[in-house]
Protein backbone atom coordinates (compact mmCIF):
# COMPACT_ATOMS: atom_id res chain seq x y z
CA UNK A 1 0.00 0.00 0.00
CA UNK A 2 1.32 3.95 -0.72
CA UNK A 3 1.79 6.14 1.88
CA UNK A 4 1.13 9.99 1.50
CA UNK A 5 5.24 10.10 1.64
CA UNK A 6 5.22 8.00 -1.53
CA UNK A 7 4.47 10.29 -4.93
CA UNK A 8 3.66 8.09 -7.74
CA UNK A 9 4.71 8.70 -10.74
CA UNK A 10 2.70 8.32 -14.36
CA UNK A 11 4.03 8.06 -17.84
CA UNK A 12 2.92 10.96 -20.00
CA UNK A 13 4.85 10.19 -23.01
CA UNK A 14 6.65 13.29 -23.26
CA UNK A 15 9.62 14.76 -20.97
CA UNK A 16 7.25 18.33 -21.59
CA UNK A 17 5.21 17.02 -18.73
CA UNK A 18 5.88 15.53 -15.37
CA UNK A 19 2.96 13.81 -13.57
CA UNK A 20 2.57 12.33 -10.08
CA UNK A 21 0.20 11.12 -7.91
CA UNK A 22 0.30 11.42 -3.84
CA UNK A 23 -2.71 11.23 -1.30
CA UNK A 24 -5.49 11.84 -3.79
CA UNK A 25 -3.80 14.56 -5.19
CA UNK A 26 -2.30 14.24 -8.87
CA UNK A 27 0.22 16.98 -9.77
CA UNK A 28 0.80 18.08 -13.39
CA UNK A 29 3.84 19.77 -14.09
CA UNK A 30 5.16 21.67 -16.79
CA UNK A 31 8.68 20.83 -17.57
CA UNK A 32 10.62 22.83 -20.05
CA UNK A 33 12.14 25.42 -17.96
CA UNK A 34 15.04 26.51 -19.86
CA UNK A 35 12.07 28.26 -22.48
CA UNK A 36 9.90 29.25 -19.17
CA UNK A 37 7.88 26.01 -19.77
CA UNK A 38 6.52 27.86 -23.24
CA UNK A 39 3.85 25.43 -25.07
CA UNK A 40 4.72 22.15 -26.96
CA UNK A 41 2.36 19.66 -28.83
CA UNK A 42 3.57 17.00 -26.98
CA UNK A 43 2.99 19.00 -23.55
CA UNK A 44 -0.44 19.98 -24.62
CA UNK A 45 -1.21 16.71 -25.76
CA UNK A 46 -0.32 15.17 -22.42
CA UNK A 47 -1.99 17.68 -20.55
CA UNK A 48 -5.24 16.76 -22.15
CA UNK A 49 -5.01 13.07 -21.72
CA UNK A 50 -4.10 13.60 -17.86
CA UNK A 51 -6.95 15.83 -17.55
CA UNK A 52 -9.65 13.24 -19.41
CA UNK A 53 -7.91 10.57 -17.10
CA UNK A 54 -8.54 12.35 -13.97
CA UNK A 55 -11.97 13.06 -14.17
CA UNK A 56 -12.69 9.65 -14.24
CA UNK A 57 -9.85 7.87 -11.65
CA UNK A 58 -10.64 6.79 -8.54
CA UNK A 59 -7.21 7.52 -7.61
CA UNK A 60 -7.79 11.40 -8.02
CA UNK A 61 -9.64 13.98 -5.59
CA UNK A 62 -7.80 16.96 -6.61
CA UNK A 63 -5.73 18.15 -9.43
CA UNK A 64 -2.24 20.86 -9.37
CA UNK A 65 -1.17 22.45 -12.20
CA UNK A 66 2.17 23.92 -12.27
CA UNK A 67 5.79 24.65 -13.83
CA UNK A 68 9.19 23.81 -13.22
CA UNK A 69 11.79 26.15 -12.37
CA UNK A 70 11.05 30.24 -12.49
CA UNK A 71 8.25 29.64 -14.23
CA UNK A 72 4.21 28.90 -14.36
CA UNK A 73 3.68 28.63 -18.36
CA UNK A 74 4.71 31.25 -21.08
CA UNK A 75 2.45 30.42 -23.13
CA UNK A 76 3.23 30.06 -26.90
CA UNK A 77 6.99 29.00 -27.81
CA UNK A 78 8.23 32.34 -29.57
CA UNK A 79 11.37 31.67 -30.22
CA UNK A 80 9.91 29.35 -32.43
CA UNK A 81 7.30 30.83 -33.71
CA UNK A 82 10.35 32.92 -34.97
CA UNK A 83 12.28 30.23 -36.45
CA UNK A 84 9.54 28.78 -38.41
CA UNK A 85 8.36 32.16 -39.75
CA UNK A 86 6.15 33.24 -37.34
CA UNK A 87 3.11 31.30 -35.92
CA UNK A 88 1.22 30.82 -38.69
CA UNK A 89 4.09 29.68 -40.86
CA UNK A 90 6.20 31.50 -43.32
CA UNK A 91 4.74 33.17 -46.55
CA UNK A 92 1.61 31.97 -45.51
CA UNK A 93 -1.11 34.21 -45.99
CA UNK A 94 -3.96 32.96 -45.01
CA UNK A 95 -4.87 30.59 -41.58
CA UNK A 96 -4.99 26.76 -42.05
CA UNK A 97 -8.54 26.09 -41.78
CA UNK A 98 -7.38 22.42 -40.18
CA UNK A 99 -4.84 24.12 -37.95
CA UNK A 100 -7.19 26.15 -36.47
CA UNK A 101 -9.97 22.74 -36.26
CA UNK A 102 -7.35 21.39 -34.10
CA UNK A 103 -6.43 24.19 -32.07
CA UNK A 104 -10.52 24.64 -31.00
CA UNK A 105 -10.01 20.86 -30.25
CA UNK A 106 -7.04 20.77 -28.01
CA UNK A 107 -8.25 24.44 -26.07
CA UNK A 108 -11.21 22.56 -25.36
CA UNK A 109 -9.63 19.20 -24.08
CA UNK A 110 -6.61 21.22 -21.93
CA UNK A 111 -8.29 25.03 -20.55
CA UNK A 112 -11.89 24.16 -21.49
CA UNK A 113 -11.82 20.98 -19.26
CA UNK A 114 -9.70 22.70 -16.51
CA UNK A 115 -12.74 24.96 -16.16
CA UNK A 116 -15.21 22.13 -15.70
CA UNK A 117 -13.60 19.69 -14.59
CA UNK A 118 -15.76 18.05 -11.62
CA UNK A 119 -12.86 17.74 -9.28
CA UNK A 120 -11.39 20.83 -7.81
CA UNK A 121 -7.79 22.41 -9.73
CA UNK A 122 -5.36 24.53 -8.02
CA UNK A 123 -2.62 26.25 -10.12
CA UNK A 124 0.45 27.09 -8.36
CA UNK A 125 2.55 29.62 -9.99
CA UNK A 126 6.40 29.92 -9.01
CA UNK A 127 6.93 32.87 -11.42
CA UNK A 128 5.46 33.97 -14.94
CA UNK A 129 1.87 33.16 -16.50
CA UNK A 130 2.02 34.18 -20.08
CA UNK A 131 -0.49 34.30 -23.03
CA UNK A 132 -2.21 30.99 -23.22
CA UNK A 133 0.14 30.27 -20.00
CA UNK A 134 -2.11 32.85 -18.54
CA UNK A 135 -5.51 30.51 -20.06
CA UNK A 136 -4.23 27.53 -17.93
CA UNK A 137 -4.05 29.82 -14.67
CA UNK A 138 -7.47 31.19 -15.25
CA UNK A 139 -9.17 27.96 -15.97
CA UNK A 140 -8.26 26.55 -12.51
CA UNK A 141 -10.68 26.77 -9.36
CA UNK A 142 -7.70 28.45 -7.31
CA UNK A 143 -4.46 29.98 -7.82
CA UNK A 144 -1.50 30.18 -5.50
CA UNK A 145 1.51 32.42 -6.08
CA UNK A 146 4.39 34.09 -4.52
CA UNK A 147 5.87 37.19 -4.43
CA UNK A 148 8.16 36.36 -7.74
CA UNK A 149 4.42 35.40 -9.92
CA UNK A 150 3.57 37.68 -12.43
CA UNK A 151 0.51 37.31 -14.98
CA UNK A 152 0.76 39.01 -18.62
CA UNK A 153 -1.89 38.62 -21.51
CA UNK A 154 1.83 39.33 -23.57
CA UNK A 155 -0.60 38.70 -27.02
CA UNK A 156 -0.52 42.46 -27.77
CA UNK A 157 3.48 42.37 -27.86
CA UNK A 158 3.77 39.55 -30.31
CA UNK A 159 1.06 41.22 -32.63
CA UNK A 160 -1.63 38.22 -32.16
CA UNK A 161 -5.06 38.57 -30.46
CA UNK A 162 -5.16 36.27 -27.97
CA UNK A 163 -6.90 32.40 -27.56
CA UNK A 164 -6.89 29.43 -25.03
CA UNK A 165 -10.27 31.49 -23.74
CA UNK A 166 -8.20 34.10 -21.72
CA UNK A 167 -10.20 37.10 -23.02
CA UNK A 168 -13.73 35.32 -21.68
CA UNK A 169 -11.93 34.21 -18.52
CA UNK A 170 -10.46 37.67 -17.59
CA UNK A 171 -14.09 38.98 -18.19
CA UNK A 172 -15.79 36.33 -15.89
CA UNK A 173 -12.49 37.25 -12.97
CA UNK A 174 -12.33 40.84 -13.18
CA UNK A 175 -15.05 42.33 -15.32
CA UNK A 176 -15.23 44.01 -18.78
CA UNK A 177 -13.17 47.07 -18.23
CA UNK A 178 -9.95 45.32 -16.72
CA UNK A 179 -10.24 42.91 -18.88
CA UNK A 180 -9.95 45.12 -21.80
CA UNK A 181 -6.79 46.94 -20.35
CA UNK A 182 -5.15 43.73 -19.15
CA UNK A 183 -5.56 42.74 -22.95
CA UNK A 184 -4.97 45.72 -24.52
CA UNK A 185 -1.85 46.93 -22.85
CA UNK A 186 -0.18 43.91 -21.81
CA UNK A 187 1.10 45.30 -18.86
CA UNK A 188 2.49 42.62 -16.01
CA UNK A 189 0.75 42.22 -13.28
CA UNK A 190 2.95 41.54 -9.77
CA UNK A 191 1.32 39.06 -7.11
CA UNK A 192 0.67 42.16 -5.09
CA UNK A 193 -2.00 43.70 -7.91
CA UNK A 194 -3.01 40.20 -9.00
CA UNK A 195 -4.16 39.63 -5.25
CA UNK A 196 -6.09 42.85 -5.36
CA UNK A 197 -7.54 42.09 -8.82
CA UNK A 198 -8.36 38.37 -7.56
CA UNK A 199 -6.51 36.85 -9.84
CA UNK A 200 -4.60 34.95 -7.02
CA UNK A 201 -6.09 33.43 -4.33
CA UNK A 202 -3.64 33.72 -2.23
CA UNK A 203 0.32 34.27 -2.13
CA UNK A 204 3.16 32.52 -0.26
CA UNK A 205 6.70 32.86 0.06
CA UNK A 206 8.25 31.45 -2.77
CA UNK A 207 10.09 28.35 -1.25
CA UNK A 208 6.97 27.12 0.32
CA UNK A 209 4.18 27.28 -2.66
CA UNK A 210 4.86 23.45 -3.50
CA UNK A 211 3.73 22.63 0.12
CA UNK A 212 1.16 24.94 0.31
CA UNK A 213 -0.35 24.19 -3.03
CA UNK A 214 -0.46 20.24 -1.87
CA UNK A 215 -1.87 20.90 1.14
CA UNK A 216 -4.93 22.99 -0.13
CA UNK A 217 -5.50 20.66 -2.66
CA UNK A 218 -5.21 17.38 -0.38
CA UNK A 219 -8.07 19.55 1.86
CA UNK A 220 -10.34 19.08 -1.37
CA UNK A 221 -9.70 16.03 -2.64
CA UNK A 222 -10.32 14.85 0.97
CA UNK A 223 -13.37 16.71 1.28
CA UNK A 224 -17.36 15.98 0.50
CA UNK A 225 -16.75 14.84 -2.93
CA UNK A 226 -20.16 14.87 -3.75
CA UNK A 227 -20.66 18.35 -2.51
CA UNK A 228 -17.73 20.08 -4.13
CA UNK A 229 -18.88 18.71 -7.87
CA UNK A 230 -22.50 20.27 -7.25
CA UNK A 231 -20.90 23.44 -5.86
CA UNK A 232 -18.33 23.50 -8.72
CA UNK A 233 -21.38 22.79 -11.01
CA UNK A 234 -23.65 25.52 -8.84
CA UNK A 235 -20.91 28.23 -9.90
CA UNK A 236 -20.20 27.57 -13.82
CA UNK A 237 -24.44 27.67 -13.71
CA UNK A 238 -24.05 30.84 -12.14
CA UNK A 239 -22.10 32.19 -14.79
CA UNK A 240 -24.45 31.40 -17.73
CA UNK A 241 -28.14 31.61 -16.09
CA UNK A 242 -30.09 34.16 -14.35
CA UNK A 243 -31.14 33.44 -10.50
CA UNK A 244 -33.90 31.91 -10.60
CA UNK A 245 -33.01 28.98 -13.17
CA UNK A 246 -30.16 28.66 -11.48
CA UNK A 247 -31.62 28.28 -8.26
CA UNK A 248 -34.28 25.91 -9.35
CA UNK A 249 -30.80 23.54 -10.72
CA UNK A 250 -29.44 24.13 -7.61
CA UNK A 251 -32.45 22.13 -5.25
CA UNK A 252 -31.76 18.30 -6.88
CA UNK A 253 -28.12 18.10 -6.10
CA UNK A 254 -28.37 19.81 -2.62
CA UNK A 255 -31.05 17.22 -1.49
CA UNK A 256 -28.88 14.17 -3.02
CA UNK A 257 -25.48 15.87 -0.79
CA UNK A 258 -28.56 15.51 2.26
CA UNK A 259 -28.39 11.85 1.64
CA UNK A 260 -24.96 10.97 1.89
CA UNK A 261 -23.13 9.69 4.42
CA UNK A 262 -20.77 12.48 4.12
CA UNK A 263 -23.64 14.75 5.27
CA UNK A 264 -25.10 12.90 8.11
CA UNK A 265 -21.49 12.59 9.51
CA UNK A 266 -20.92 16.34 9.45
CA UNK A 267 -23.91 16.81 10.74
CA UNK A 268 -23.18 14.67 13.74
CA UNK A 269 -19.89 16.09 14.05
CA UNK A 270 -21.09 19.74 14.09
CA UNK A 271 -22.94 18.81 16.75
CA UNK A 272 -20.69 17.03 18.88
CA UNK A 273 -17.93 20.40 18.46
CA UNK A 274 -15.43 17.94 16.63
CA UNK A 275 -14.20 18.42 12.84
CA UNK A 276 -15.81 16.59 10.64
CA UNK A 277 -13.91 13.50 8.45
CA UNK A 278 -15.15 12.72 5.23
CA UNK A 279 -15.02 9.53 3.09
CA UNK A 280 -12.67 10.60 0.38
CA UNK A 281 -14.09 9.95 -2.80
CA UNK A 282 -10.24 8.74 -4.35
CA UNK A 283 -8.78 5.21 -3.48
CA UNK A 284 -5.38 4.53 -2.30
CA UNK A 285 -3.63 1.91 -4.65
Amino acid sequence: MNTIDEPQGIDTGTTDLIATRRDGVLTLTFNRPERRNAMTPGMNEALAAQLHAAETSELVGAVVITGAGAAFCAGGDVKGFNERGGEGGAGATMADPARVANQQSLQRSTVGRIYRLAKPVVAALPGAAAGAGLGYALAADLRIGCPRTVLATAFRGVGLSGDYGVAWLLSALVGPSRARELMFLGERVDSARALDLGLLNRSVPEDELPGAAFELASRLANGPQTALRAMKANLLNAGRLDLEPAMDLEVAPHMTCGVTEDHRNAVAAFVEKRAPVFAAAWRRP
